[in-house]
């Protein structure tokens, strides 16, 4: 019987794609002085433990990643969807849960016209669940 390996490039291009959000959202709050909306913190609290759990997998291999982080991915992910629903204007200002503090259709950041923090939020949760497939996939073939 064939022992099931990931592939840990998939996980290392989750941990740079995660490093990578965490790092950008501190250099946006703190650096730059922008103050998160409630649903920037949501994207926030998904996306912070991802960092952790990759890098621990990186050190401490377990074939298990995919149940770890796939949902966590997947609720974040949501969060962003909808977020970049009410920025493009899909979503009315009325159905957000901003209902104190900075509103979640602010556009702190816009480059090239349509690149916004939550779109970068979201290529992000998506590269993410992309690689979380990935692994699934190179789970099922290995069985």
């Amino acid at each position: 019987m064939q022992e099931k390996r990931v592939n840990p490039n998939y996980i290392l291009l989750s941990f740079i794609v995660s490093l990578s959000a965490t790092l950008g959202s501190l250099f946006f709050s703190e650096i730059m002085q922008f103050v998160p909306c409630s649903m920037c913190w949501y994207q926030r609290i998904f996306m912070y433990p991802l960092v952790f759990i990759f890098l621990i997998n990186l050190l401490y291999p377990d074939d298990k990643i995919f149940k770890y982080t796939f949902i966590i991915i997947l609720v974040g992910l949501l969060f962003s969807i909808y977020h970049n629903l009410l920025m493009f204007g899909i979503i009315s200002e009325d159905m957000v849960p901003c209902v104190q503090g900075v509103p979640c259709s602010t556009t702190y950041l816009d480059w090239f016209g349509f690149i916004t923090i939550p779109l970068l939020s979201f290529v992000a949760y998506f590269s993410l669940f992309i690689l979380q497939l990935l692994i699934y996939k190179n789970l099922k073939e290995k069985q």
